[in-house]
């Protein structure tokens, strides 16, 4: 409980503040309680799917950029379900799949940790959720960047997670060092050819975007680099037949986005066999997305953080050796053919799809859908398995794993009773509503060494180090991962003259570095979701495109019992865009809010009372942007080099993941132990 330990060391690390009053006891346990809306108890959803998913030939679940969130979000509805649940949910839809005699694929493409307390609360990151994670038996799965920033990370993938899953870990671009050769290898297998339950034979790659924040144990091939290996080459040209081509990637599933490299895999592959199928599973960039490369290749992502789970199904493979249905009888079937319907999302510089009866794709169809992650969607989609049969025994003892892990780590453990909502951004920058004017009344507050507290400071950190919005109510060990889950330490430059350091905000935010969204080449949004329902929520596929406790299962008989109606008002949540149109979340929501807000924002504290400005300040910043700091000073004339930067507080105590606890330890005790909390989550 490694971050629990450093909270107790605050008084030591920041003097200043630390006195019983401030701070609450030194050992948290004095108030631990299991808030009502943690696990067990979690709120379910109120609104129904819009309709039955199609099946088709071929079905894939997709999810991605888990982080961690095992448990469910237990303070909104719309994404209550827990790992357990969707365990489920897994083994409902094969036992369809094998009733319908069609085929299932259940696909996994990275990022499970940095996020959340069930998988940070423990060193290594993973060391305890990836277990639990792994009770889903993925067919194919692929490495994601957050498995690459930390050495005992990758090695902990390398050793632990790509061997339980085998020749189903697919990391095509991603090796290790061995260490008693000195040689790099791949943390996984390279590609895998496979034929699925009914004769699909299908060859798969798992390809990492260009990352370049790896640990220097770890080795990113480029994509253009790994389309001319050999290895590679063989592979699409295999010497058996190939059905389809299924290409995995922590990677933005629209080939034209920043970032991606779907476009280059995918011209590789579409030169060496212009009539095969090719189906593109992304992340990396938590949206909802679908896009058409060709009338015989489609990409899908599903957005992030267990809120979505993807759909996609098509029909129309050309295979000699398959031997289930093309069109499964008693459900829908998928319809639309790989032609862009939304002009508003359409992949610029790639082909424009047009099907025509000499096409080898003339048969192919496809559907899409994105899932609310809860288990009135689940229990629906699982025709048959509503209310009490739901739950099969595994899933039940995932979920009380879950409950378990959670009691080990003490994630309940309370900091604080939060007063309101503070959202990423639903709300404008600057707003009361908003979550960054709160950052910075926090670092002001808490980033104090004693011995200098009384010197004038500047404290600059990157917005992207924010996760989540902080919701209304009660703030707990596991919020603190998933508002601020990194452990960036605070440096610092002394005596530097206000007319430099001062301009050094506007320097970070007008430029071009590549750590403002720690490496998500597009902005990694949150929802506002207050327990009493009346938060506001971004439209996380909008603003991509620059447009405005579960598991004890005795408190599962209620949460059972769906209401098969929907409620009178929509809720607030996700309306997607993309290549096929706007119909495809599960379930219908009313639009959200989004303002754009700044890469960087900036506190001061301890400046002159009466209102005039320091000759000199302390200039502090993150370890993680340092390098991009100290070129803007020196463009402002400073001959400071990085060299001269120092850390201003320990970093084994305190980090970025330290402040908004030692804040409310500060400012948010009234009605501690506790906490109020109404009604239903607000992102719903």
């Amino acid at each position: 409980m490694r971050f629990l330990d450093t909270i107790s060391l605050l008084a030591t690390a920041v003097p200043a503040l630390a006195c019983h009053d401030c701070y609450g006891p030194r050992n948290p346990e004095a108030h631990v309680r299991n808030v009502r809306r943690m696990q067990p108890g979690a709120p379910d959803a109120t609104s129904l799917p819009r309709g039955p998913l199609e099946w088709g030939q071929l079905n894939i679940l997709h999810t991605t950029d888990t982080h961690g969130w095992l448990e469910g979000h237990i303070k909104e509805q719309n994404y209550g379900a827990d790992w357990g649940d969707f365990t489920s949910f897994v083994a409902h839809m094969q036992h369809m799949a094998g009733n319908l005699a069609v085929d299932l694929l259940v696909v996994d493409t990275g990022d499970l940790h940095d996020g959340n307390g069930d998988s940070d609360a423990e060193t290594p990151d993973g060391s305890l959720s990836n277990p639990i994670f792994e009770n889903i038996n993925y067919d194919v799965l692929t490495i994601g960047n957050h498995e690459l920033y930390l050495a005992d990370v990758a090695e902990l993938t390398f050793d632990q997670f790509s061997k339980y899953y085998g020749e189903k870990y697919l990391t095509s671009n991603v090796q290790i060092l061995n260490n008693a050769t000195g040689q790099f290898q791949y943390i996984g297998q390279q590609y895998r050819y496979f034929t699925t339950q009914h004769g699909l034979r299908i060859m798969a790659f798992g390809v990492l975007y260009d990352f370049t924040g790896n640990t220097n144990i770890t080795n990113v091939i480029k994509a253009k680099t790994l389309v001319t290996e050999p290895w590679f080459q063989q592979a699409i040209t295999f010497n058996q037949t190939i059905d389809l081509f299924l290409v995995l990637g922590h990677n933005p599933a629209r080939p034209t986005a920043s970032g991606s490299t779907f476009g280059t895999i995918f011209n590789a592959i579409r030169a060496k066999n212009p009539n095969t199928p090719i189906q593109f599973l992304g992340g990396h960039s938590h949206i909802r997305d679908f896009a058409v490369f060709d009338e015989g290749s489609t990409g899908i992502e599903s957005g992030r953080y267990c809120e979505t789970l993807g759909w996609v199904s098509m029909s129309g493979i050309n295979s000699s050796t398959y031997t289930g249905l093309m069109n499964p009888r008693g459900v829908p079937n998928p319809t639309q053919p790989a032609i862009k319907v939304s002009t508003s999302t359409a992949s610029a510089g790639m082909p424009s799809a047009t099907v025509n009866a000499t096409s080898p794709f003339k048969d192919m169809v496809y559907s899409r859908r994105y899932i609310d992650w809860n288990r009135l969607s689940f229990s629906y989609h699982a025709v048959g398995s509503q209310s009490s049969t739901f739950d099969y025994h595994s899933g039940l003892r995932v979920t009380q794993d879950i409950t378990n892990l959670r009691e080990e780590l003490n994630l309940t453990a309370l900091y604080g009773c939060a007063p309101q909502t503070y959202c990423q951004s639903c709300a404008p920058f600057g707003s009361s509503a908003n979550i960054f004017p709160l950052v910075e009344t926090a670092l002001a507050a808490t980033v104090v060494n004693a011995s200098r507290s009384m010197i004038p400071r500047i404290i600059i950190v990157n917005t992207g180090g924010i996760r989540f919005d902080l919701i209304e109510g009660a703030f707990t060990y596991d919020d603190s991962f998933i508002v601020s889950p990194f452990t960036d330490g605070f440096q610092y430059l002394p005596n530097v003259p206000y007319s430099q350091a001062n301009q050094v905000l506007a320097g970070l935010n007008g430029g071009a570095s590549d750590k403002k969204r720690r490496n998500l080449e597009t902005r990694d949004f949150s929802f506002s979701s207050s327990v009493n329902g009346d938060g506001c929520v971004d439209d996380v596929y909008g603003a991509m495109q620059g447009k405005p406790g579960l598991a004890r299962r005795d408190a599962l008989v209620t949460r059972g019992k769906h209401r098969r109606q929907t409620t009178n008002a929509l809720t607030p949540g996700y309306n997607t865009s993309d290549d096929f149109g706007t119909d495809g979340d599960d379930t219908i929501h009313s639009a959200i809010p989004y303002y754009s807000q700044p890469d960087y924002v900036q506190a001061n504290a301890a400046f002159p009372t009466d209102g005039s400005l320091p000759a000199t300040v302390d200039l502090i910043f993150l370890d993680f942007i340092a390098e991009d700091v100290i070129p803007i000073l020196t463009k402002l004339g400073s001959q400071d080099t990085l060299a001269q930067v120092s850390y201003y507080l320990d970093p084994t105590v305190f980090t970025t993941q330290s402040y908004l606890p030692a804040y409310a330890k500060i400012a948010w005790q009234a009605n501690v132990p506790n906490c109020p909390i109404s009604g239903t989550s607000a992102r719903r």
